[in-house]
């Protein structure tokens, strides 16, 4: 049904593109695990274009779109760039992971034209891996551990932490990545143990086993990784009886995954924005309510945001060029000095397309329900070379 009514609301944008049109291609996962990512994503990307085409387009014309599954293979990821480009494409949307997404954005680095990764958040995700036409719509994840680490501290008195890093995806050690640099910044603190494991893996039960062999029970742990291995590691640490904060990044944002860790409290991580109408901005349950219009049912995560995001300063960047140029577009992009969105304000350099500064919202998972408890900005933005470790 969801997906009925997305179409439904979207029938009138999703014609083949005309020669008169600005046609955005978008290579991204349409199958596979990545789609849950990707889908909601690009589902916002689109409600921003019907709305400037609402207000008359852009440069005077109407934005269509096309598609490509890469249906989560680095293989189809390249041919789905390569389609798009055929089909037209003057901007290319690729899918939120570097890993899945970078295959397909490389093709439109070829051709000089601006790509967005939707919702990636590891720092290779533009310049730095791909070439100076790519950008991502998200806030890295150095900051969302980096923000976690200072949180915990500053709100809830924490001075031990144990990282336990899932190594699957560069996503995860970006999290982790940022956390190690900015806890033991903070005097008295101290990561008291690390370790690791796959998001596959059955059990952490060795790893539990080095947890619960510490002297003290850490205050935090710092748990980076993501859905399904994210909720069977706080499900088995709970079970073990280890009550410390767990953090995470905005990856395990949503309730869609707490049956399987019933009545859950002490689980924190921070978000661009809620899903679950408290965020303190007006505007993002202005947007909550636009999704639920379009697709029948609110965002089930916070990765939804930054397809928004995108193609709103995708749009005001070739306004300002006045041109689909990639060059005189990216250039737009790069003067936007905390530029304002609906989610914060957003700022690119010629060094860094990427946010590694943002205000995040904190949701906290209290008894099985989650809710906005506070929100919380780094003192310091993250530093390049930590980011590119």
């Amino acid at each position: 049904m969801k997906r009925l009514a997305l179409a439904s609301a979207f029938a009138a944008l999703a014609w083949p593109a005309m020669a008169e049109d600005i046609t955005i291609g978008f290579a991204i996962a349409k199958s596979g695990w990545m789609e849950a990512y990707d889908t909601p994503a690009a589902t916002a990307a689109k409600i921003r274009i019907y709305e400037i085409n609402a207000n008359g387009g852009l440069l005077g014309r109407q934005i269509k779109w096309v598609e490509a599954d890469t249906k989560t293979d680095r293989q189809q990821s390249a041919k789905a760039g390569l389609q798009v480009i055929d089909e037209g494409a003057d901007m290319m949307i690729v899918s939120c992971d570097y890993d899945f997404g970078a295959p397909a954005a490389l093709s439109a680095e070829a051709e000089g034209m601006v790509s967005f990764f939707l919702c990636a958040e590891d720092v290779k995700a533009g310049i730095q891996g791909v070439g100076p036409h790519s950008f991502s719509g998200s806030v890295l994840a150095a900051v969302q551990g980096a923000t976690m680490a200072e949180w915990s501290h500053a709100r809830r008195g924490a001075r031990t932490g144990y990282v336990l890093l899932d190594t699957t995806i560069e996503y995860n050690k970006g999290i982790c990545s940022g956390f190690d640099w900015m806890f033991p910044r903070i005097d008295g603190t101290e990561i008291v143990g690390r370790d690791t494991f796959k998001n596959d893996d059955a059990s952490i039960a060795s790893q539990i086993t080095r947890i619960k062999a510490l002297p003290d029970e850490p205050d935090v742990i710092m748990l980076c990784s993501y859905i399904p291995g994210a909720a069977s590691a706080v499900r088995q640490i709970r079970a073990a009886g280890i009550n410390s904060l767990i953090l995470n990044g905005s990856a395990v944002d949503g309730s869609y995954w707490l049956d399987a860790t019933p009545d859950l409290s002490g689980f924190a991580v921070p978000v661009q924005g809620s899903i679950y109408g408290d965020d303190p901005r007006p505007e993002v349950e202005a947007f909550n309510q636009s999704y639920e219009k379009a697709t029948g049912a609110r965002p089930a995560s916070s990765y939804a945001y930054p397809g928004y995001v995108l193609l709103d300063l995708w749009a005001k960047a070739v306004e300002r060029a006045g041109s689909l140029d990639g060059a005189s577009v990216t250039a737009e992009l790069e003067r936007m000095q905390g530029e304002p969105t609906a989610f914060g304000p957003r700022t690119f350099t010629a060094d860094l397309h990427h946010q590694n500064f943002a205000e995040m919202q904190i949701v906290e998972i209290t008894n099985g329900k989650p809710a906005v408890a506070d929100n919380w900005t780094i003192s310091q933005p993250v530093p390049l070379d930590v980011l590119l470790k």
